[in-house]
Protein backbone atom coordinates (compact mmCIF):
# COMPACT_ATOMS: atom_id res chain seq x y z
CA UNK A 1 0.00 0.00 0.00
CA UNK A 2 3.24 2.49 0.31
CA UNK A 3 2.72 3.35 -3.94
CA UNK A 4 -0.83 3.82 -3.23
CA UNK A 5 -0.54 6.30 -0.70
CA UNK A 6 2.30 8.13 -2.50
CA UNK A 7 0.44 8.71 -5.04
CA UNK A 8 -2.67 9.61 -3.14
CA UNK A 9 -0.80 11.98 -1.47
CA UNK A 10 1.43 13.38 -3.74
CA UNK A 11 -0.64 13.44 -7.06
CA UNK A 12 -4.41 12.55 -6.26
CA UNK A 13 -4.06 15.67 -3.81
CA UNK A 14 -2.81 18.84 -4.01
CA UNK A 15 -4.62 20.54 -1.06
CA UNK A 16 -7.32 19.82 1.98
CA UNK A 17 -10.02 20.67 -0.18
CA UNK A 18 -9.48 17.69 -2.45
CA UNK A 19 -9.73 15.23 0.40
CA UNK A 20 -13.35 13.34 -0.42
CA UNK A 21 -14.47 12.91 3.40
CA UNK A 22 -13.39 14.84 6.65
CA UNK A 23 -11.67 11.85 7.95
CA UNK A 24 -8.17 13.70 7.35
CA UNK A 25 -8.90 17.28 8.07
CA UNK A 26 -10.65 17.10 11.66
CA UNK A 27 -8.97 19.66 13.78
CA UNK A 28 -9.74 20.11 17.88
CA UNK A 29 -10.43 22.75 19.21
CA UNK A 30 -7.36 25.24 18.72
CA UNK A 31 -5.59 26.21 22.36
CA UNK A 32 -5.24 29.74 22.46
CA UNK A 33 -1.26 30.33 22.49
CA UNK A 34 -1.14 27.58 19.44
CA UNK A 35 -2.95 30.26 16.69
CA UNK A 36 -0.78 33.17 16.85
CA UNK A 37 1.85 30.57 15.76
CA UNK A 38 -0.26 28.81 13.33
CA UNK A 39 -0.93 32.23 11.68
CA UNK A 40 2.61 32.57 10.86
CA UNK A 41 3.09 29.34 9.33
CA UNK A 42 3.23 29.59 5.46
CA UNK A 43 0.43 28.82 3.57
CA UNK A 44 1.60 26.72 1.76
CA UNK A 45 2.12 24.49 4.54
CA UNK A 46 -1.70 25.07 5.79
CA UNK A 47 -3.12 24.23 2.29
CA UNK A 48 -1.12 20.45 2.38
CA UNK A 49 -2.54 19.83 5.65
CA UNK A 50 -4.23 16.10 6.06
CA UNK A 51 -4.93 15.44 9.90
CA UNK A 52 -7.61 14.09 12.18
CA UNK A 53 -6.19 16.12 15.61
CA UNK A 54 -4.21 17.97 17.49
CA UNK A 55 -0.53 16.46 18.52
CA UNK A 56 0.71 19.48 20.51
CA UNK A 57 1.22 17.87 24.09
CA UNK A 58 2.32 20.06 26.88
CA UNK A 59 6.10 20.83 27.68
CA UNK A 60 8.05 20.58 24.48
CA UNK A 61 10.68 23.16 25.18
CA UNK A 62 14.03 22.19 24.56
CA UNK A 63 13.29 18.71 23.92
CA UNK A 64 13.93 16.43 20.83
CA UNK A 65 10.40 15.60 19.14
CA UNK A 66 9.97 13.01 15.97
CA UNK A 67 6.87 13.74 13.73
CA UNK A 68 5.99 10.69 11.68
CA UNK A 69 4.19 11.09 9.01
CA UNK A 70 4.97 14.63 8.72
CA UNK A 71 3.20 15.62 5.06
CA UNK A 72 4.41 19.43 4.13
CA UNK A 73 5.49 20.19 7.72
CA UNK A 74 2.42 21.94 9.78
CA UNK A 75 3.03 20.35 12.77
CA UNK A 76 6.62 20.00 12.58
CA UNK A 77 6.53 23.73 12.35
CA UNK A 78 4.38 24.78 15.01
CA UNK A 79 6.58 21.96 17.80
CA UNK A 80 9.80 23.68 16.53
CA UNK A 81 8.65 27.14 17.84
CA UNK A 82 7.49 25.21 21.15
CA UNK A 83 10.65 23.21 21.32
CA UNK A 84 12.67 26.87 21.03
CA UNK A 85 15.99 27.30 19.99
CA UNK A 86 17.78 24.58 21.87
CA UNK A 87 15.01 22.45 20.74
CA UNK A 88 14.91 20.49 17.68
CA UNK A 89 12.12 18.68 15.37
CA UNK A 90 12.68 15.45 13.24
CA UNK A 91 9.88 14.90 10.11
CA UNK A 92 9.78 11.82 8.67
CA UNK A 93 8.07 10.84 5.39
CA UNK A 94 7.64 8.92 2.58
CA UNK A 95 5.95 11.63 0.12
CA UNK A 96 8.89 12.95 -1.55
CA UNK A 97 5.98 15.82 -2.90
CA UNK A 98 5.52 17.00 0.51
CA UNK A 99 8.73 17.22 1.81
CA UNK A 100 9.44 19.17 -0.82
CA UNK A 101 6.78 21.90 0.18
CA UNK A 102 8.00 21.36 3.72
CA UNK A 103 11.82 21.75 3.16
CA UNK A 104 11.35 24.72 0.61
CA UNK A 105 9.94 26.84 3.39
CA UNK A 106 12.44 25.87 6.30
CA UNK A 107 14.20 29.42 6.18
CA UNK A 108 10.94 31.30 6.08
CA UNK A 109 9.84 29.48 9.55
CA UNK A 110 13.17 30.41 10.70
CA UNK A 111 13.09 33.83 10.24
CA UNK A 112 9.14 33.87 11.61
CA UNK A 113 9.95 32.57 14.83
CA UNK A 114 13.18 34.60 15.50
CA UNK A 115 15.45 31.63 15.30
CA UNK A 116 19.53 32.14 15.00
CA UNK A 117 19.69 28.96 13.23
CA UNK A 118 17.40 26.02 11.97
CA UNK A 119 16.44 23.23 14.10
CA UNK A 120 13.84 21.40 11.65
CA UNK A 121 15.17 18.52 10.00
CA UNK A 122 12.89 16.46 7.34
CA UNK A 123 14.15 12.69 6.82
CA UNK A 124 12.68 11.33 3.56
CA UNK A 125 11.95 7.43 4.57
CA UNK A 126 9.38 5.03 6.28
CA UNK A 127 7.75 5.46 9.77
CA UNK A 128 8.43 1.40 9.75
CA UNK A 129 11.93 1.53 9.12
CA UNK A 130 13.33 4.53 11.08
CA UNK A 131 16.78 2.95 11.79
CA UNK A 132 17.30 2.87 7.75
CA UNK A 133 17.17 6.91 8.57
CA UNK A 134 20.08 6.51 11.38
CA UNK A 135 17.44 7.37 14.01
CA UNK A 136 19.13 5.69 16.77
CA UNK A 137 18.26 3.77 20.11
CA UNK A 138 16.83 6.28 22.99
CA UNK A 139 17.41 9.16 21.11
CA UNK A 140 13.78 10.78 21.00
CA UNK A 141 12.09 12.30 23.62
CA UNK A 142 8.89 12.84 22.39
CA UNK A 143 7.01 11.22 19.25
CA UNK A 144 3.57 13.01 17.58
CA UNK A 145 1.59 11.63 14.73
CA UNK A 146 -1.04 12.83 12.66
CA UNK A 147 -3.39 10.77 11.20
CA UNK A 148 -0.73 8.43 9.37
CA UNK A 149 -0.83 5.42 11.64
CA UNK A 150 -3.51 3.63 9.73
CA UNK A 151 -1.85 4.56 6.23
CA UNK A 152 1.31 2.08 7.37
CA UNK A 153 0.78 -1.41 6.14
CA UNK A 154 2.51 -2.83 9.26
CA UNK A 155 1.14 -1.15 12.35
CA UNK A 156 3.24 -3.47 14.53
CA UNK A 157 6.45 -2.13 12.71
CA UNK A 158 5.50 1.51 13.91
CA UNK A 159 4.79 1.08 17.02
CA UNK A 160 8.14 -1.27 17.73
CA UNK A 161 10.21 1.61 15.74
CA UNK A 162 8.84 4.34 17.85
CA UNK A 163 9.27 2.42 21.61
CA UNK A 164 12.89 1.88 20.03
CA UNK A 165 13.85 5.36 19.43
CA UNK A 166 12.11 6.64 22.75
CA UNK A 167 14.29 7.56 25.37
CA UNK A 168 12.82 6.21 29.03
CA UNK A 169 10.34 7.61 30.08
CA UNK A 170 9.13 9.20 26.46
CA UNK A 171 5.68 9.73 25.11
CA UNK A 172 4.14 8.56 22.25
CA UNK A 173 1.38 11.24 21.48
CA UNK A 174 -0.87 11.22 18.59
CA UNK A 175 -4.32 11.49 16.61
CA UNK A 176 -5.37 8.58 14.29
CA UNK A 177 -8.56 6.83 12.85
CA UNK A 178 -10.06 3.83 14.70
CA UNK A 179 -13.17 1.25 13.96
CA UNK A 180 -15.73 -0.21 15.85
CA UNK A 181 -14.55 -3.41 14.43
CA UNK A 182 -12.49 -4.73 11.77
CA UNK A 183 -12.48 -3.14 8.65
CA UNK A 184 -13.36 -6.27 5.95
CA UNK A 185 -10.61 -7.31 3.90
CA UNK A 186 -12.54 -6.32 0.70
CA UNK A 187 -12.26 -2.76 1.75
CA UNK A 188 -8.43 -2.15 2.65
CA UNK A 189 -7.45 -2.57 -1.01
CA UNK A 190 -9.56 0.31 -2.13
CA UNK A 191 -6.93 3.17 -3.23
CA UNK A 192 -9.60 6.18 -1.93
CA UNK A 193 -10.88 4.44 1.06
CA UNK A 194 -7.34 3.63 1.87
CA UNK A 195 -6.17 7.38 1.46
CA UNK A 196 -8.81 8.77 2.64
CA UNK A 197 -7.96 7.40 6.23
CA UNK A 198 -10.38 4.65 6.86
CA UNK A 199 -10.10 1.67 5.36
CA UNK A 200 -6.32 1.10 7.09
CA UNK A 201 -7.65 2.15 10.21
CA UNK A 202 -7.36 -0.30 13.16
CA UNK A 203 -10.48 -1.65 15.46
CA UNK A 204 -9.84 0.01 18.30
CA UNK A 205 -9.64 -3.37 21.04
CA UNK A 206 -6.47 -4.48 18.39
CA UNK A 207 -5.21 -1.03 18.37
CA UNK A 208 -4.90 -1.26 22.53
CA UNK A 209 -3.76 -4.77 22.15
CA UNK A 210 -1.13 -4.02 19.67
CA UNK A 211 0.36 -1.10 21.88
CA UNK A 212 0.90 -3.38 25.08
CA UNK A 213 2.27 -6.06 23.00
CA UNK A 214 5.14 -3.65 22.10
CA UNK A 215 5.66 -2.01 25.22
CA UNK A 216 2.92 0.56 25.46
CA UNK A 217 1.35 -1.08 28.37
CA UNK A 218 -1.29 1.35 29.12
CA UNK A 219 -2.33 3.69 26.48
CA UNK A 220 -4.29 6.59 27.63
CA UNK A 221 -7.24 7.84 25.12
CA UNK A 222 -7.05 11.73 25.43
CA UNK A 223 -9.64 12.82 22.69
CA UNK A 224 -12.18 11.39 20.78
CA UNK A 225 -14.69 12.60 17.87
CA UNK A 226 -17.00 10.75 15.59
CA UNK A 227 -16.26 10.99 12.14
CA UNK A 228 -19.22 11.79 9.33
CA UNK A 229 -18.50 10.36 5.79
CA UNK A 230 -19.98 13.06 3.76
CA UNK A 231 -18.90 11.08 0.74
CA UNK A 232 -22.78 9.38 -0.25
CA UNK A 233 -20.80 6.93 -2.35
CA UNK A 234 -18.02 5.99 0.31
CA UNK A 235 -20.55 5.70 3.41
CA UNK A 236 -22.46 3.56 0.95
CA UNK A 237 -19.15 1.07 0.89
CA UNK A 238 -18.08 1.15 4.49
CA UNK A 239 -22.05 0.49 5.14
CA UNK A 240 -22.36 0.17 9.26
CA UNK A 241 -18.61 0.70 10.23
CA UNK A 242 -18.49 3.73 12.87
CA UNK A 243 -15.65 5.73 12.27
CA UNK A 244 -13.57 8.13 15.36
CA UNK A 245 -11.15 10.46 15.63
CA UNK A 246 -8.81 9.47 18.65
CA UNK A 247 -5.61 11.20 20.09
CA UNK A 248 -3.37 8.69 22.65
CA UNK A 249 -0.31 9.06 24.54
CA UNK A 250 1.37 6.24 25.23
CA UNK A 251 4.26 6.18 27.62
CA UNK A 252 7.55 4.20 27.44
CA UNK A 253 7.96 2.80 31.10
CA UNK A 254 8.82 -0.49 31.25
CA UNK A 255 7.39 -0.77 34.98
CA UNK A 256 3.68 -0.91 33.59
CA UNK A 257 1.09 -2.84 34.78
CA UNK A 258 -1.62 -4.40 32.90
CA UNK A 259 -4.49 -3.03 34.94
CA UNK A 260 -5.05 0.16 37.49
CA UNK A 261 -3.59 -0.94 40.02
CA UNK A 262 -4.71 1.01 43.78
CA UNK A 263 -1.57 1.92 45.93
CA UNK A 264 -3.41 4.36 48.06
CA UNK A 265 -1.18 7.08 46.01
CA UNK A 266 -2.38 10.43 45.55
CA UNK A 267 -0.85 13.69 43.72
CA UNK A 268 -0.95 17.53 44.05
CA UNK A 269 -0.25 19.59 40.40
CA UNK A 270 1.60 22.58 41.71
CA UNK A 271 -0.01 24.29 38.45
CA UNK A 272 3.48 25.25 36.61
CA UNK A 273 3.00 24.03 33.38
CA UNK A 274 3.06 26.34 31.07
CA UNK A 275 -0.92 27.81 29.73
CA UNK A 276 -2.22 25.15 32.04
CA UNK A 277 -2.38 27.10 35.40
CA UNK A 278 -5.48 25.68 36.66
CA UNK A 279 -5.82 22.41 35.33
CA UNK A 280 -3.83 19.41 33.71
CA UNK A 281 -5.34 16.85 31.31
CA UNK A 282 -3.58 13.95 31.16
CA UNK A 283 -6.03 11.93 29.75
CA UNK A 284 -9.74 11.62 28.97
CA UNK A 285 -10.52 10.54 32.67
CA UNK A 286 -7.71 12.42 34.69
CA UNK A 287 -8.61 16.15 34.71
CA UNK A 288 -6.47 17.41 37.70
CA UNK A 289 -7.06 20.14 39.14
CA UNK A 290 -4.24 22.75 40.86
CA UNK A 291 -3.61 22.41 44.68
CA UNK A 292 -6.06 19.66 45.14
CA UNK A 293 -5.20 15.90 46.33
CA UNK A 294 -6.26 13.52 43.47
CA UNK A 295 -6.14 9.98 43.96
CA UNK A 296 -4.39 7.90 41.90
CA UNK A 297 -3.49 4.61 40.38
CA UNK A 298 0.27 2.89 40.41
CA UNK A 299 0.23 3.54 36.34
CA UNK A 300 -0.59 7.38 36.56
CA UNK A 301 1.50 7.92 39.46
CA UNK A 302 4.36 6.79 37.47
CA UNK A 303 3.17 8.74 34.36
CA UNK A 304 3.75 11.71 35.92
CA UNK A 305 6.52 10.85 38.39
CA UNK A 306 8.67 8.89 35.98
CA UNK A 307 8.99 11.72 33.16
CA UNK A 308 9.27 14.94 31.94
CA UNK A 309 6.37 16.00 34.63
CA UNK A 310 7.50 15.07 37.72
CA UNK A 311 8.60 18.47 38.73
CA UNK A 312 4.85 20.04 38.45
CA UNK A 313 3.66 17.78 40.95
CA UNK A 314 3.52 16.59 44.70
CA UNK A 315 3.71 13.04 45.03
CA UNK A 316 2.10 10.99 48.26
CA UNK A 317 2.38 7.30 48.85
CA UNK A 318 4.62 4.88 47.64
CA UNK A 319 4.13 1.19 46.36
CA UNK A 320 4.58 -1.10 49.68
CA UNK A 321 0.85 -1.54 50.53
CA UNK A 322 -1.57 -3.00 47.59
CA UNK A 323 -5.40 -2.70 47.93
CA UNK A 324 -6.30 -4.53 44.51
CA UNK A 325 -8.09 -2.85 41.82
CA UNK A 326 -8.41 0.70 41.84
CA UNK A 327 -12.21 1.89 41.99
CA UNK A 328 -14.14 3.28 39.03
CA UNK A 329 -11.24 1.76 36.33
CA UNK A 330 -14.00 -0.84 34.96
CA UNK A 331 -12.20 -3.85 36.14
CA UNK A 332 -13.64 -4.81 39.48
CA UNK A 333 -13.40 -8.21 41.80
CA UNK A 334 -14.95 -10.63 39.58
CA UNK A 335 -15.83 -13.00 42.61
CA UNK A 336 -18.99 -13.40 44.38
CA UNK A 337 -18.24 -12.12 47.97
CA UNK A 338 -21.02 -15.22 49.67
CA UNK A 339 -20.70 -18.41 48.45
CA UNK A 340 -24.34 -19.00 47.89
CA UNK A 341 -24.90 -15.33 46.10
CA UNK A 342 -27.18 -16.28 43.77
CA UNK A 343 -28.67 -12.24 43.18
CA UNK A 344 -25.14 -11.29 42.00
CA UNK A 345 -24.56 -14.68 39.73
CA UNK A 346 -21.58 -13.84 37.21
CA UNK A 347 -21.46 -16.81 35.95
CA UNK A 348 -21.74 -16.98 31.62
CA UNK A 349 -20.11 -13.00 31.64
CA UNK A 350 -17.03 -12.21 30.34
CA UNK A 351 -16.45 -9.64 33.26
Amino acid sequence: MHDTVQQYYGETLTSSLDLQTNACKIDAGLPEYVKPILAQVHNEVLTRYYGCGLVLPELLEDLTVLDLGCGAGRDVYVISKLVGEHGRVIGVDMTEEQLMVARRHEEYHRKAFGHAAGNVLFLHGYIERLWELELTDGSVDVIVSNCVLNLAPDKAAVLREAWRVLKPGGELYFSDVYTDRRVPHALTGDPVLYGECLSGALYWNDFQQLSREHGFADPRLVDDHKITIGNAELAARTGNIRFYSATYRLFKLDNLEPACEDYGQSVVYRGTIPHHPHLFVLDKHHRIETGKHFPVCGNTWRMLHDTRFASHFEFYGNFERHYGIFAGCGMGLPYNDTANDTANDRTGGCC
